[in-house]
């Protein structure tokens, strides 16, 4: 009988979070040598140049004085120092492949560097406190944030101020995001309101621009179709395989804090689910999503009865502020459905 995740209830110590917050399994093995850039896409083999760039200042002598962090002379008093990088773009052109191959390449001890998915950042000042996290992460030389999006104006405020703590502390920052950093935030809530965070928050960092088409599809044949349900039962064999269904998956997920997505996936080889249909409430559309993003990052294989996975979200959903994030999300599980096709025959 194969396992439900909606049966889970993983409990993750305060320890585990920052121990967790290295490259997923997905990245662990990716660098910069391994990034297929697009030939007719300039940008982004420009864009692995500045990453070799900054990895390798980050391990030099120059990258651990605290004078990189000090404003120019010239400067206003009350601009931040530029303390990182921001690669922005469409999802699918390979800005975590690159976000994890500088982690890789920086020659920093493993406990001097840090990478974390944005929900995991603001999940660990919720788990530890403000100060505290600070500290905690003020411990390392490198910060690599996947993900960055500001969703409403606590998390705004938040991560603006944390980041301006740990750029005094000489930490030096790189992420990424389908948002350029002074355009967080739009479209979600009054980002007029916020601008002053919004903007110093963007002014922190260097963004390197990576365009092109998405690598999960590129010459790849289209996702394969949804399956029967009564398949998707039959195929769900093995004691790391889980099978659940739609409607009680997304009604569990409501009770886990999305930092626990991930641990929530702990010993699990492939996820079936029965009876996917078409998302129309934004609060469980966003947990489809970050579950999206954990499923990939694990690489865990999806095989989905149901509505085709392009289908999950309705037309208002995508039209309306989180587009990127759920276009991101039918992206990634349609590579993971692919997956799960092959991998369960």
């Amino acid at each position: 009988m194969p396992q439900r995740l909606a049966d889970r209830r993983p409990d993750v110590p305060v320890s585990r979070l920052i121990a967790d917050m290295v490259p997923p399994p997905r990245f662990d093995a990716v660098r910069f040598e391994t990034y297929r850039a697009d030939p007719a896409v300039p940008s982004q083999a420009a864009a692995v140049e500045v990453a070799r760039a900054f990895a390798a200042s980050v391990g030099s002598t120059a990258g651990r004085t605290r004078g990189w962090l000090r404003r120019r002379a010239s400067s206003p008093a009350s601009a931040p120092a530029v303390t990182g990088l921001y690669f922005d773009g469409g999802f699918g052109v390979g800005k975590t492949h690159l976000l994890a191959s500088l982690w890789h390449a920086a020659e920093l001890p493993a406990e001097q560097k840090l990478f974390c998915t944005f929900v995991e950042l603001t999940n660990l000042a919720g788990a530890l406190g403000f100060a505290p996290a600070v500290s905690a992460l003020s411990a390392h030389r490198l910060v690599c944030v996947d993900e960055f999006e500001l969703d409403d104006p606590g998390d705004t405020v938040l991560v603006s101020t944390m980041l301006g703590r740990l750029a005094e502390q000489g930490v030096r920052l790189a992420a990424t995001s389908n948002t350029l950093p002074d355009q967080l935030g739009e479209g979600r809530f009054a980002a007029a309101d916020f601008l002053r965070e919004i903007q110093r928050l963007a002014d922190r960092f260097q963004v390197v621009r990576v365009e092109g088409e998405d690598y999960r599809h590129r010459g790849l044949p289209r996702a394969p179709d949804p399956v029967a349900d009564a398949v998707v039962t039959s195929s769900a064999t093995g004691d790391d395989v889980t099978l659940d269904d739609f409607d009680a998956l997304t009604a569990h997920l409501a009770t886990v804090h999305p930092s626990r997505y991930g641990p929530l996936l702990d010993g699990v080889r492939r996820v079936h689910v029965r009876g996917v249909r078409t998302v129309d409430d934004q609060a469980t559309a966003l947990r489809l999503v970050v579950l999206a993003d954990r499923l990939y990052d694990l690489d865990v294989p999806v095989v989905a009865g149901g509505v085709a996975l392009d289908r999950l979200f309705t037309p208002e959903l995508l039209a309306g502020g989180y587009r990127k994030k759920y276009v991101r999300a039918i992206s990634r599980l349609t590579a993971l459905s692919r997956d799960g096709a092959a991998s369960a025959g």
